[in-house]
């Protein structure tokens, strides 16, 4: 590759992603869940295609043909000056996020037949990763997320590896919170063991330190708590959705 072939290719990239709804989908996992469940992916980067090529023939034949026509080699110290760090996998992707209306839709849609999560004003971008891909995992209908955190933030997509694609995930103010029996998993609720999860249900997750706010308790329908160890503070928010959704799960058979 020359220069200017070289320099055209990054000045596609930087103006890509700037579009509205542009996110960046880091790795090949991240990039792979995408194309699988249907996300608009414009734009795939790599320093080896022969080598993403095998790596995805061997871990996802079903996405091949997608990055067949997608992939574009770029010499890896220009692919390195396009995101702060890059992945081992070597590839890079833009993608466009699902339009609020949409996500709104799906998260609003009745009958459900799985619950919705809500983690009220998260603050760790890998936990919130880390929650949606367990949501995914799960078949959760989304997740809801309160506060000033992105959850399309970059650092959140690699914690999920791409699996906002594969739910609904959208930031909403707690006004806006699709209908639905709001169960809140909090320390003076009933044992979790005792109480089934409708598949209607907004599953409400606070932070570690803080917990739920009385504004989310006081519109609870039903107030849950996880059984701990006396003397343990807190579970991480990741188990307790995981947790959560399980016991969800546990219901259904």
């Amino acid at each position: 590759m020359n220069r200017t072939d070289e320099d055209g290719l990054v000045r596609a990239w930087r103006a890509a992603e700037r579009e509205p709804g542009a996110v960046l989908l880091d790795g090949f996992h991240a990039l792979k869940h995408a194309l699988r469940f249907g996300g608009e992916v414009r734009r795939v980067l790599t320093a080896d295609r022969g080598a993403l090529l095998a790596l995805a023939g061997e871990l996802a034949p079903d996405v091949v043909p997608a990055l067949e026509g997608l992939a574009v080699e770029l010499p890896e110290p220009a692919l390195r000056g396009l995101v702060p760090r890059l992945h081992p996998t070597g590839v890079v992707a833009l993608a466009v996020r699902p339009g609020v209306e949409a996500n709104r839709a799906v998260l609003g849609r009745l009958p459900r037949r799985a619950p919705v999560v809500l983690l009220e004003n998260p603050r760790n971008l890998g936990n919130v990763g880390a929650v949606i891909r367990l949501a995914a995992g799960f078949g959760a209908t989304g997740v809801v997320t309160t506060g000033d955190l992105d959850p399309w933030h970059p650092n959140v997509l690699r914690g999920s590896a791409g699996l906002h694609f594969a739910t609904a995930v959208e930031r909403l103010a707690l006004p806006e919170l699709p209908d639905g029996p709001l169960y809140v998993l909090d320390p003076e609720g009933a044992d979790i063991r005792d109480v089934p999860f409708p598949d209607d249900a907004l599953l409400a997750f606070g932070t570690e330190r803080h917990g739920v706010s009385a504004e989310l308790k006081d519109r609870a329908d039903r107030l849950v708590a996880v059984p701990m160890r006396p003397g343990v503070s807190s579970f991480n928010l990741a188990t307790s959705v995981g947790m959560g959704l399980f016991h969800w799960m546990s219901g259904k058979r």
